[in-house]
């Protein structure tokens, strides 16, 4: 399988799915939009992962390679491409789907429940998936979800924390690929900019969680190979 990433920033790193490309010898590459003019071809890959960032979906005159970038990712949906949107991916996925994104009632950032929704269960995404895993979240704001879309996934904090769309679009607004090193980094960039809130936890809860790492990478992991056999069934 061909892995393609857009990442939006050198904090954003890809934590878990490039020891999940290597270990699967699965091909695996990136642009950034904010560094190059190029967009890759869509005839290049087979997934495309839509990686989080420090900016807002419509944050064009701050960032005016947004719209480009955008663009890129309706044409790979419109081509039929499986895509997986992450925080930052899936707010863009659910604006470029016609729904609107906007700050959440309360930050959410740390280690929290997310847990299937009764609908979503209906979806074959979800079979094999746990009901309700701890997870790592890191954000401000969510979305509405887009008109023909499943619901997936909530926490306490935020209702709507995952969608698949026509079958193999998926958000997720929580972080599943997470290692130790990326959330070490996350907090020694934009700690001191934290609020208190009902959903912040404090760095020493954030960090040294090995059970929540191993179960979030293998939730990753799942998710992923539900990519790989998705891409298995188109190419026969």
């Amino acid at each position: 399988m061909k892995i393609h990433v857009l990442q939006h920033s050198s904090i954003n790193t890809l934590g878990t799915i490039e020891e999940y490309a290597r270990t699967r010898n699965h091909l695996l590459e990136s642009t950034r939009f904010y560094e190059t003019k190029s967009s890759p071809k869509l005839d290049s890959f087979d997934l495309l992962i839509i990686m989080g960032g420090p900016i807002g979906v419509y944050d064009y005159k701050e960032n005016p390679w947004l719209r480009k970038e955008k663009e890129f990712i309706k044409q790979a949906i419109e081509a039929g491409k499986p895509v997986l949107g992450i925080c930052l991916g899936s707010q863009l996925l659910a604006d470029i789907l016609g729904a609107r994104v906007y700050e959440n009632e309360y930050m959410e950032m740390g280690w929290f429940p997310v847990r299937a929704i009764a609908e979503g269960k209906e979806s074959d995404f979800l079979k094999g998936l746990p009901e309700e895993s701890t997870v790592f979240h890191w954000h401000s704001r969510t979305f509405d979800l887009p008109a023909e879309s499943v619901h997936l996934f909530e926490s306490e904090c935020c209702k709507n924390q995952g969608f698949i769309y026509g079958g193999r679009v998926v958000a997720l607004q929580f972080h599943p690929e997470v290692h130790e090193e990326r959330i070490e980094s996350l907090i020694r960039r934009f700690g001191d900019g934290m609020a208190d809130g009902p959903f912040v936890q404090k760095k020493k809860e954030m960090l040294g969680q090995r059970k929540y790492l191993a179960e979030t990478k293998e939730f990753m992991f799942l998710i992923l190979d539900k990519f790989e056999k998705m891409v298995y069934e188109i190419n026969i």
